[in-house]
């Protein structure tokens, strides 16, 4: 028999077990990362400095990015949250506005962004959204900005002719080559995945038989990952049929996210007086998050500094260029990670006795 206090102890527990100081040297890396990739500005854009402008302090800019920010935090949180009464699951929203900065915060901190999807799982959890419906309604939020992104990317890189000079035929390929292998990944996580199972449990058992891998841990994964693997393929089925409101409402809030997301860089050049295309801008941001998605670094940082100078170093000044990219990553990842950082601390911090035994 389960035993309840035993499963409230352990959904207390985030399963990204770091020490203080593994915390801090993912930081330094981040920091350090950000730093190159704003180095790289420099070096590939002749006579780039950094030089302040008072036009970003004027209040009708302040105000529109306030608005901004706050229409890309909270459609954040309603994709998921829309997601997640597709799937039968309510969320406070306050709750859902704590998940928002624990994602933003915990994904830009840790290898490959994978830490962002698991303290979400981590946090629905605690909320009564069993980890497969948590892993259902996570994914399916990832996967629909995937396939806005992934299908709007290629068409926009042919319709701007000016990026990626001789390496443009290759980086055209890759686009191709990267949306098969997401298509092929979610094809066999939704129709076949007593395929996936097999192949996952044949990969463990050589695990083990190198010492890899303890026997009972095997059995106990094993039988953890059967049912969750299932209960999530079946989630898919269920969102769909989850009501055809909660479905387009999760759908629409994704557009405007990312919508809201590309506005930035827009925004930015607006007030520093630039007169660029604002579509033109929204296709460059859309292929730079594309490259971001495929980023081995914490939260695309180095990469995404490098490619948006390189992307917009013909359109503003070399003075403006650095300037821009600082901006645009404080607005859109800096200022969610503070806060992120707060809400995350609240959550790792040591329950008293009492609060643990009354969970």
């Amino acid at each position: 028999m389960n035993n309840p206090h035993h499963d409230s102890v352990e959904a207390n527990r985030l399963p990204i077990r770091f020490s203080a100081l593994q915390w801090m040297w993912m930081a330094v890396l981040f920091i350090a990362l950000t730093a190159l990739g704003v180095l790289s500005v420099y070096l590939q854009v002749e006579g780039a400095r950094w030089q302040w402008d008072n036009a970003l302090l004027n209040p009708v800019f302040l105000v529109s990015a306030i608005g901004l920010l706050l229409v890309y935090f909270a459609a954040d949180g309603l994709r998921l949250w829309f997601t997640l009464k597709a799937l039968g699951y309510a969320i406070r929203l306050q709750d859902m506005a704590q998940l928002v900065f624990l994602n933003i915060f915990v994904s830009n901190i840790t290898p490959l962004a994978t830490g962002g999807g698991v303290a979400q799982v981590w946090f629905l959890r605690r909320h009564a959204v069993p980890v497969g419906a948590a892993m259902t309604a996570t994914t399916i939020r990832t996967v629909l900005a995937i396939l806005m992104i992934f299908s709007a990317a290629p068409i926009l890189w042919a319709w701007l002719p000016d990026l990626g000079g001789e390496a443009r035929g290759l980086i055209q390929t890759g686009f191709w080559l990267a949306i098969g292998t997401y298509a092929l990944g979610f094809f066999l996580v939704l129709f076949k995945t007593d395929w996936l199972i097999r192949l996952l449990l044949a990969l463990m058992a050589g695990l083990c038989r190198i010492n890899l891998l303890s026997q009972a841990r095997f059995v106990t994964i094993k039988r953890h990952w059967i049912r969750e693997m299932r209960r999530f393929s079946r989630g898919f089925r269920m969102y769909f049929a989850g009501g055809w409101f909660w479905v387009s409402a999760s759908v629409l809030s994704t557009a405007v996210f990312l919508i809201a997301l590309f506005s930035f860089p827009a925004l930015i050049f607006w007030a520093l007086g630039y007169d660029l295309s604002y579509w033109i801008t929204l296709a460059k941001m859309v292929v730079t998050t594309f490259i971001m998605y495929f980023s081995p670094t914490p939260g695309g940082s180095g990469i995404a500094e490098g490619v948006f100078g390189g992307f917009f170093s013909a359109d503003l000044l070399t003075t403006h260029l650095v300037l821009a990219v600082v901006v645009w990553r404080a607005l859109t990842i800096y200022l969610g990670m503070l806060i992120g950082l707060a809400v995350t601390f609240h959550w790792l911090r040591p329950k008293p006795l009492d609060q643990k035994a009354g969970a």
